[in-house]
């Protein structure tokens, strides 16, 4: 799944081009990329994941969504986390302020493409703008395996600081790359609780953006085991893991996030290259860059975690901290 930098890549990439762009028309080719979209009329009760709409369902819910989006002018496009959205105005049909919200998921796309160029695979909605410096482009939403989502979406004031936020984002927690981010408020609570430190980096009520690549990374580059309870992590360690992960992330950005394959790439269609950075991620069987020592690859909540035993050592709180060598099967 896209995690931060990939997210970032899109949004900066979209930014020049959406910024101050009038929609002139919208076509919903597949309703099932609505999922998250809710009509004028209210919560119909059908949205969410893996959620089947009925043909009159899908047609009501592509109707609105055409009419609503026809017309209106956007605003930058924002991010907390993975969730993206541009903040739009003109909307005649609504008085409250609202943003067109864009979940990539696990495959989705936000391509800008010329009104004239080749069609693009799996398209399931298209947006054609118009822009007074840029001129008409074309803005194709793609999903391969149709987890991802666009929507309108209500913004509100965030109850975390500045800014408004999406409804369906509000209850997501800032990402460390935010100026608003609260690195204190991070320390403490991550290092109040006994889950283990990847599972905490993967919260997104603590932190967002982190998925399981940058989670392994981040864990590398700070030496931690990734089942060290928060409660084992001593101040200057948390410190020091918040500032690594700043670091993989901007790493990530400048080399245009990570793609395995052809389902993430950026605005034009271009894949990142962060994969051939990776110290630990991906790489279990292989040398450790640091010491040697065969990288690790063990399961994680249907996934995997991807540590060096000898460099990334459990931490154990006993009388005081002490360190223990991890077990022969980590």
């Amino acid at each position: 799944m896209p995690e931060l930098p990939e997210v970032e890549v899109v949004r900066s990439g979209l930014a020049p081009a959406l910024t101050g762009a009038r929609v002139v028309a919208v076509d919903v080719r597949d309703p099932r990329a609505l999922k998250r979209h809710l009509p004028t009329s209210g919560d119909d009760g059908l949205g969410g994941h893996g959620v089947t709409l009925s043909a009159a369902a899908a047609a009501a819910r592509s109707a609105d969504f055409e009419r609503r989006v026809t017309g209106v002018t956007l605003d930058a496009p924002q991010r907390r986390g993975k969730f993206m959205w541009i903040p739009i105005s003109g909307s005649a049909a609504d008085a409250a302020p609202l943003a067109l919200l864009a979940h990539l998921g696990m495959s989705g796309q936000v391509l800008l493409r010329a009104h004239d160029a080749a069609d693009d695979r799996h398209v399931r909605i298209r947006m054609w703008i118009e822009h007074p410096e840029h001129g008409e482009l074309r803005v194709d939403f793609a999903d391969q395996r149709l987890f991802g989502s666009l929507a309108l979406d209500a913004l509100r004031p965030a109850d975390d600081g500045p800014g408004m936020v999406p409804a369906q984002a509000g209850h997501i927690a800032r990402d460390p790359l935010d100026p608003a981010f609260d690195d204190g408020r991070f320390i403490a609570v991550l290092r109040n609780r006994s889950s283990g430190v990847k599972k905490l980096l993967l919260d997104q009520t603590l932190i967002s953006g982190v998925g399981n690549i940058y989670a392994d990374e981040a864990l590398w580059r700070a030496r931690l085991h990734p089942d060290t309870s928060g409660i084992a992590v001593g101040p200057r360690k948390a410190v020091e893991l918040l500032a690594v992960l700043r670091a993989v992330f901007a790493q990530a950005l400048s080399e245009g996030g990570t793609s395995f394959d052809e389902q993430y790439v950026n605005v034009n269609g271009q894949a990142g290259y962060f994969a051939h950075s990776l110290n630990a991620y991906g790489r279990g069987g292989a040398p450790c860059p640091r010491c040697g020592t065969p990288i690790r690859r063990v399961p994680f909540g249907g996934r995997s975690s991807h540590f060096c035993p000898k460099c990334q050592r459990r931490r154990y709180v006993g009388s005081g901290e002490r360190l223990l060598h991890s077990s022969p099967k980590g």
